[in-house]
Parts: C-alpha cells; sequence; structure tokens
C-alpha cells in the first residue's frame, strides 16, 4: 500500500513526460488525486491504538551494507502524508492559470517531488530516507529555476546550496550510526544507539539539515528568495511541503535517536525558535512585496513547530504536528490568493493595491478567513495549533511560552495590515478598476484549503487521537519525562 502510494506520482510522471503537450495538466492532476484517495484508504485502514509502524513494506536492498527498502507509517507521520497529497492536486490545479510554458516539463517535476516528499516522511531506512531528502532538492530547484521570477537563478541556487551544506554533514552522521549499528534501519538503530544517545556532534548534525529545511533563525535567509521567485504552486509546495521535511525530521530522527542530547540542547532550540517567531513577524511587517511578507511570516509561523518540538512533552509535540498541517494549509491558501492577484496586475506591492473589496469581493472574503486562520483566531485551524504549542511550552518554560504569545499579537498586526492594504480603502492605482473578480476554477483551489482550516478549528480532536499513541511511545522509547 505504501510503495503504491509512494510511487504512483512518479509514474504519472513518466506518462506525463511521454503524453501530448496540451494533455499533460490532467494527466497529472488525476494522477495527484488517485494518490490522494490511495492515502485515504491508509487513513480509513489505520489503527489509532498501534504506536508501532504499520503497513510496512520491506525488502533486502544492500544487504551486505545493510541497507533496505523500508516504508511504514506511524501517527507521527501520518497527518504530514495526507497533507502532501492533498495539497498536491491543488497545486496542480492552480497550475494551469500560473504555467503556460514547458508544460510537461514543469508537471513531471512536480509529480517527482510528490515522490521524494512523500518518501521522506514514509522511509524508515536512514539511507533510503537520504536518496528521498535529496531528491526532493532537485525539482524544486528546476521549479524556481524555470519557471520562476527575474531573480530566479539566483534564488533557486540559494536553495540548492543551503540545502546541500547542511545534507552532506547529515550524511556523515548517517554513516556513522549505520555502520556503528550494522544496519541502516531506523528501528534498530534506535534499538542498538545507546551510545549515541547524548551525542551532541551527531544532533547537531542532523538538526543543522532539518533547522535549514524548517528554516529556523538565522539559517532562513533563503526561504524568501524562493518564495519571491518561485512561480505560485511551486511557493505553495515549498510552504506547504518541503518546510515540513525539516521539521518532522527533528521530530523522528533528532527526539527519536538522541534524546539525552535533545534534552541538552532544548532551551537553545527553544529560543532559537522563539527569536524566529518575534524576529519573522516584525520583518513581515515591514514588507512592502506581499508575497515577501508571507514568506516571512512562514519563518515566524515554524517558530511555533520548532518551540513546540523542544518543549519535549507529548502536548508540544502533537500541537507541532497540527501545527505543520494547519500552516500549509492556511499558508498555502495565501499564496494561492496573492498569486491570482499577481496574475491580474502582475505585481506584488501592496503601495498600489486597495479598495479591492468592492471589486474582488469574493477573493477578499476568502483571503479573509485565510488571514485569520493564520492569525489564530477560535473555531479555525491556527487557533488549535499555537494554544497547544504554548500550553507544552508553558509547562517547560513559561518565559518562552509568554514570548512565543506576543508573536499571535504581532501575526494579527501584519496580515490584518496586509488585507488592509490591499482590500480595504480607496484604491490607490487605476489599474485596479479594471480588475475582474476570481472565477468558479480559481475558488476551488482555495476553497478546500478553508474547509479544512475551519474543520481543524471546530473539531481537532480526531487528528489529536491518531497521533496520540506514536507520539507516548516516542517519548516512552526515549525515556523523556512526560509532562
Amino acid at each position: 500500500m505504501l510503495s503504491l502510494l509512494t510511487f504512483l506520482p512518479l509514474l504519472g510522471a513518466l506518462v506525463v513526460v511521454l503524453a501530448p503537450r496540451a494533455s499533460a495538466r490532467w494527466i497529472a492532476l488525476t494522477t495527484a488525486l488517485l494518490t490522494f484517495f490511495t492515502s485515504l484508504v491508509v487513513l480509513l485502514r489505520f489503527d489509532p491504538a498501534a504506536a508501532g509502524y504499520q503497513f510496512v513494506d520491506s525488502l533486502a536492498w544492500v544487504p551486505q551494507y545493510g541497507i533496505s527498502y523500508k516504508l511504514g507509517l506511524d501517527g507521527i507521520s501520518l497527518w504530514l502524508v495526507l497533507l502532501t497529497t492533498f495539497i498536491f492536486p491543488i497545486a496542480l490545479w492552480f497550475s494551469g492559470d500560473a504555467i503556460h510554458q514547458r508544460e510537461r516539463a514543469y508537471y513531471a517535476l512536480m509529480l517527482l517531488m510528490e515522490t521524494a516528499a512523500l518518501g521522506v516522511f514514509l522511509a524508515l531506512d536512514l539511507f533510503l530516507f537520504y536518496v528521498f531528502w535529496e531528491f526532493a532538492l532537485v525539482p524544486m530547484y528546476f521549479i524556481i529555476g524555470v519557471w520562476g521570477g527575474e531573480r530566479r537563478l539566483y534564488a533557486a541556487i540559494k536553495f540548492f546550496i543551503y540545502t546541500m551544506v547542511g545534507s552532506v554533514l547529515m550524511l556523515v552522521a548517517i554513516l556513522v550510526l549505520g555502520i556503528n549499528a550494522g544496519t541502516f534501519d531506523l528501528e534498530l538503530i534506535a534499538q542498538r544507539n545507546e551510545a549515541f544517545r547524548g551525542d551532541l556532534l551527531l544532533f547537531a548534525a542532523f538538526a543543522l539539515a532539518f533547522a535549514i529545511k524548517v528554516p529556523t533563525f538565522p539559517l532562513h535567509t533563503w526561504l524568501p528568495d524562493a518564495h519571491v521567485e518561485a512561480p505560485t504552486p511551486g511557493s505553495v509546495i515549498l510552504a506547504s511541503v518541503l518546510l515540513k521535511m525539516g521539521s518532522y525530521g527533528l521530530i523522528r530522527y533528532n527526539l527519536g535517536l538522541f534524546p539525552e542530547a535533545s534534552a541538552m540542547l532544548a532551551p537553545l532550540m527553544m529560543a532559537l525558535g522563539v527569536i524566529g517567531i518575534l524576529y519573522g513577524a516584525m520583518v513581515a511587517f515591514a514588507q512592502n512585496d506581499a508575497k515577501k511578507l508571507i514568506a516571512y511570516s512562514s519563518v515566524s509561523h515554524m517558530g511555533f513547530v520548532v518551540l513546540g518540538i523542544f518543549a519535549l512533552n507529548p502536548i508540544g509535540v502533537q500541537g507541532a504536528l497540527l501545527q505543520m498541517v494547519n500552516h500549509g494549509l492556511s499558508t498555502g491558501g495565501l499564496f494561492l490568493a496573492i498569486g491570482m492577484l499577481y496574475e491580474r496586475r502582475h505585481t506584488r506591492d501592496m503601495r498600489l493595491f486597495g479598495g479591492l473589496w468592492a471589486r474582488m469581493p469574493v477573493l477578499g472574503t476568502l483571503t479573509l478567513m485565510l488571514v485569520l486562520a493564520s492569525v489564530g483566531l477560535p473555531t479555525l485551524n491556527g487557533f488549535v495549533g499555537e494554544f497547544t504549542i504554548l500550553q507544552g511550552a508553558f509547562l517547560r518554560d513559561p518565559l518562552m511560552s509568554g514570548l512565543a504569545a506576543l508573536g499571535m499579537v504581532l501575526s494579527a498586526a501584519y496580515l490584518l495590515t496586509m488585507f488592509q492594504k490591499i482590500f480595504l480603502g480607496a484604491s490607490r492605482d487605476p489599474s485596479n478598476e479594471a480588475l475582474r473578480d476570481v472565477n468558479w476554477r480559481e475558488a476551488l483551489s482555495i476553497v478546500p484549503l478553508i474547509v479544512m482550516c475551519f474543520v481543524i478549528g471546530l473539531y481537532a480532536a480526531p487528528f489529536f487521537e491518531l497521533m496520540e499513541a506514536s507520539v507516548a511511545a516516542l517519548f516512552q522509547s526515549a525515556g523523556m519525562a512526560m509532562k
């Protein structure tokens, strides 16, 4: 089941390359939808009471070196897999309005990226995980570099170099663990890892690679450039899926393999999370480019995720997992909304908008809902995730929790200011007079995201229930204090 889920997009990419150009988008969209429905089957068959990995696919790959092909799913990776399969059809649907050249190559790369992302979340062999991790770089590099904005090559190279630097150090750490354990099987390494549980260097090698991807302050500077230059669907995938690979890695590998080192460095990681929350919010407030503002908001919101992870208690980690999903929904939707404006005005400068609500009431309403979800308004998803993270952080460090709470206030300041500059007040440019509202095809790409924002905000219990057993097992095996 998991092999089918992972490699179905790869099969679709091969079909796209061989198919006529006119049918590339529909083949890619159909493939992504089939992958999503496959993930729903996995969700329906998932046992919430089981703490271990489910649907495990395993076979020997390079047995003489302890390398295997092994995939598995638990409550920690479940919702990230569902988020991935949910977001890709939406991004591909919107691509019809944003991508007008080299369509076959574009859609094939998007499907390849989906396979890589799913592989990262499902791999249970460190060598296999690293293959998927590195492979995810290639499609995004080309999507930014070929279909991006004026400074696309600079942004693509910066993205690639930043991620590669961290990945090389992680590869060294993977080799150390695999050679000493005699296997690269994640479960076996966790059982034989007593000597390395407090190793700060190995912890740092993994944490650096994941912190760059999150991105954690001060390793975040590649993100605004990548977001601004990427095409809108690329920004959606980058924010909704690729950033989550880093935060997932911090939970699965740093907490899972190096619990004692995690406990020693938790105050530092929590501090970096809080700095990211406040710094990202303040820099976002200073932006005039709406897309760059949302990019810095990602730095701020992902700071909450890092804070929850290194609160080192089940409440904080569950809040962080849910907030990964929340951020993917609300921020991905905001990138879509700004992309719709850009397709009409070919600018993202908020100083050139104003008064658009009168001309685009549907887009204004959809954008407002996404803004309120990102702000953390009760009844919407952002509130549930951030409240749970703050609760977990308070149990470990009340001061950090209090400082992080200021980030919620600041997010309201810069996001509502963005909305006011674009949709309210008087129009600041005559070109705004001719803007048309979104059509049903464009609205259809945002509405599913908003629906899920309300579903999680109004009834988050099932989301917590399906991750609870696996998170508890993580802390039990790591020997961390349950608070």
